[in-house]
């Protein structure tokens, strides 16, 4: 297939800033498989070849994640086995259920998440999870992990920005804690997804090649930000996913 190769600098550039974003606040791929459908590929392709630039994205952000001591591993681990169980039951919901009736749900959160992260300035900025037993902390994490799994495989914009808002408000890990998490949870579902996608031979190396090093290194500035700034990043970028997915949302239940 062949892609001019000024499509493909465009697509690189956004590959970059989806993977700044995404490796802070979650929700690059708001940007990433826009990004891949400008190059004219079809569906499946995209989303199989987005798939494989954002799981080696999201592999280097987790590396740098843990270097850091930014991850709770027991509870990210447990979130993500919950968030692969939920997943798998919410693209069931998907086939019966119209996705439009969740989407009017979340037009009416989203503007209230956003005020509330912007309104509360100790949000995120201090680790309160000690306060909870172990017990508590697990089990909150394999619910947060399913049910946000869930609205994964039944929607799916915005995951890693609600698993970070769940981490931290439910659980209490500080911003960059809760980030880190959030990595390993969607590492599990990238790299599974990833699997089908190469089985099926619908991922598109000629480009994914080129995007995946745009996209590391996206995600290699974005987590060493994100590890370095804290909150002081984190929380301005979550708000600009939120409006992002409600921009996309609106325009959805438009058009």
């Amino acid at each position: 297939m062949n892609i001019s190769p000024e499509k493909i600098i465009i697509v690189c550039i956004l590959i970059f800033v989806s993977g700044f974003v995404d490796s802070i606040a979650g929700g690059g791929g708001l940007i990433s498989l826009p990004a891949y459908f400008l190059t004219g590929i079809p569906v499946h392709n995209a989303l199989a070849t987005n798939k494989f630039s954002a799981s080696l994205g999201t592999f280097i952000a987790t590396v740098r994640f843990i270097r850091s001591g930014k991850i709770h591993f027991k509870s990210a681990l447990i979130s993500a086995a919950g968030a692969l169980v939920g997943s798998f039951l919410g693209a069931r919901l998907a086939l019966a259920i119209d996705e439009k009736y969740l989407k009017y749900i979340l037009v009416i959160l989203l503007p209230i998440i956003a005020v509330f992260i912007l309104t509360r300035k100790d949000f995120g900025e201090k680790d309160k999870a000690y306060l909870l037993s172990n017990v508590k902390i697990y089990a909150l994490s394999a619910a947060a992990g399913f049910v946000i799994g869930a609205y994964d495989g039944f929607f799916g914009p915005g995951t890693g920005t609600f698993l970070i808002l769940v981490f931290t408000g439910l659980i209490g890990f500080n911003l960059p804690t809760a980030s880190g998490n959030t990595k390993i949870v969607n590492l599990a579902s990238n790299v599974s997804a990833l699997v089908t996608f190469i089985i099926s031979g619908k991922v598109l190396f000629s480009l994914g090649i080129f995007t995946a090093i745009c996209g590391i290194l996206g995600n290699w500035v974005g987590s060493g930000l994100a590890v370095t700034k804290g909150g002081r990043i984190i929380k301005p970028m979550m708000v600009c996913v939120l409006c992002m997915l409600m921009a996309k949302i609106g325009y959805d239940l438009l058009v």
